[in-house]
């Protein structure tokens, strides 16, 4: 029989969900068998926010199991992926994505509209807690920590000490509570997070898994992805800047196009600077460079802070 192969994941509910689907995905599609293997990250031991960790810290411990050959490859959100290459690993695959958006889950059902002034609303992310000042609802945010379940209990649990609290849907999604979902926010009030929504499927660049794990790229979230990334490289911006980008696919006069919108929020939430840019997918990292050129033309460094 053909030994499994090892899929490194983090421990937690989601990435163990995430992990799963892509399995199971790789399985049907190639008849591989796949495992996990749980892998222990900084991430997950620190309690800190994650803008004081750094980029890649939930993924460093998986890259170098990976590197180490105590694993064959790995699945990542993507959103946690420093911009830069890693020397010697690929991202074979980037799977179909979720949906990206950002969501509600509120008591009493309210929607953010419906919060009082005062009103507590928690999330862990610079970029939402920026995008939640700007638009004047006299909220209280909170910063917080914590996987999904935990911090879905803020609001519902017995210990509930939250109005509100703002998640990805994706992970909402993945974890089978998406009918806790008070409303999807829309991204003209919540851009969301570069890459949000979207797998990373990497293994070492000399493996010959490459063409096996290619089974699972969707071209058009790849592509998405790669406007949307290449556009947070270019500001060199980490992933705990207060930046968000969304790349949708629209019908073109001659095909396919990518529509990508970005946009630079003070942490204050009192300036912000909206910019958007349209091109084929084929030009999807020209498109997302072009975007962050547009945007430090009109100030976006200012905005920013200190860079990662």
């Amino acid at each position: 029989m053909t030994a499994p192969l090892r899929l490194g994941t983090r421990g937690s509910a989601l990435a163990l969900a995430q992990s799963q689907l892509t399995a199971d995905a790789l399985t049907a599609a190639t008849g591989r068998p796949v495992e996990l293997v749980r892998i222990v990250t900084a991430g997950d031991r620190s309690a800190a926010p994650v803008a004081q960790l750094g980029v890649g810290v939930f993924v460093s411990a998986l890259r170098d199991a990976l590197l180490a050959r105590e694993i064959d490859f790995a699945v990542h959100s993507y959103k946690d992926l420093p911009t830069g290459a890693h020397p010697g690993l690929h991202i074979a695959a980037v799977p179909p994505r979720e949906d990206p958006r950002d969501v509600l889950i509120s008591s009493g059902d309210r929607g953010l509209a419906e919060l009082p002034p005062g009103a507590t609303i928690g999330t862990g992310a610079v970029r939402r807690i920026a995008q939640l000042l700007a638009l004047g609802l006299e909220l209280q945010v909170t910063p917080i920590r914590g996987n999904v379940d935990s911090r879905i209990a803020r609001v519902h649990g017995p210990e509930a000490n939250l109005d509100a609290v703002v998640l990805a849907r994706a992970g909402v999604a993945r974890l089978g509570r998406a009918a806790e979902i008070t409303e999807t926010l829309d991204p003209m009030l919540m851009l969301p997070a570069p890459a949000q929504g979207a797998l990373a499927v990497e293994c070492r660049a000399d493996s010959d898994l490459v063409e096996l794990l290619a089974a699972l790229d969707h071209a058009p979230s790849r592509a998405a992805v790669v406007a949307e990334r290449a556009m947070l490289a270019t500001l060199e911006a980490g992933c705990s800047a207060p930046v968000a980008a969304y790349a949708e696919f629209a019908e073109g006069e001659n095909g396919d196009e990518i529509y990508l919108r970005g946009a630079v929020i003070s942490p204050d939430g009192t300036r912000a600077i909206r910019l958007s840019r349209t091109g084929t997918p084929a030009d999807a990292a020209e498109i997302g460079k072009a975007l962050a050129a547009d945007l430090l033309e009109n100030g976006a460094d200012t905005l920013m802070g200190s860079k990662e």
